[in-house]
């Protein structure tokens, strides 16, 4: 989903807004990129810029980043050095014996396979990476911050928390696809909580394979 900005409606119940970090060597290329800290490549660090201009219109009272150099670096690229905090539950999902792997090398073994459905041979399940975005959920909607929350994370990582924040199963983040270098907002309609903005490509950003 795309879209504009959502009108002020006076609910001071932050939103999250989450950021899937510029592009990588890795990313391009389509490698399940886990636990491997892959930096940025330079049109990643543009991108990263270019996302600057696209956040700084909203008001955050909490500023998170996995602690990845690629989503960091994103983070400070884009204005945030100061304020950024590092939250372990926002690393991208561990794809144990499979780090690095595209989805067409890993289908020659176990065809029809998908990080959805697995197996994760020595990483993560859908339930434990959903268990990981249900504590940022909570902890952005327990510090009261005086504005919105800002993410910056991984394609599956923020997938997972999307479909976690509309109530759906972790393995509903396969309903979202989402690029490098792009935002997405998660807000409320009433009581709801709802996707505002999805997978919104910061301007002449890129659009690469989730991690």
């Amino acid at each position: 989903m795309t879209g504009h900005e959502p009108t002020d409606d006076g609910d001071d119940r932050p939103r999250l807004v989450l950021v899937r970090h510029g592009q990588t060597e890795w990313s391009r290329l389509g490698r399940h990129t886990g636990r491997t800290d892959v930096p940025l490549d330079r049109d990643g660090e543009d991108q990263a810029r270019r996302l600057g201009r696209r956040l700084v219109n909203r008001r955050y009272g909490l500023v998170l980043s996995s602690p990845r150099s690629r989503a960091l670096d994103t983070a400070r690229l884009a204005g945030f050095a100061d304020v950024v905090e590092v939250d372990d539950d926002l690393r991208e999902w561990d794809y144990g014996e499979l780090e690095g792997l595209t989805t067409p090398e890993i289908r020659t073994v176990r065809p029809a396979w998908t990080i959805w459905t697995g197996p994760w041979p020595g990483g993560e399940t859908p339930t434990e990476v959903g268990d990981r975005a249900d504590r940022v959920i909570a902890r952005c909607l327990a510090a009261h911050p005086g504005g919105d929350a800002l993410l910056f994370g991984h394609g599956h990582l923020l997938r997972v928390l999307a479909a976690r924040w509309i109530g759906r199963p972790a393995d509903g983040g396969r309903m979202f696809a989402l690029g490098t270098a792009t935002v997405g907002v998660l807000g409320w309609d009433r009581a709801n909580r709802v996707i505002e903005i999805w997978n919104e490509a910061c301007p002449d950003a890129g659009s690469g394979p989730s991690d």
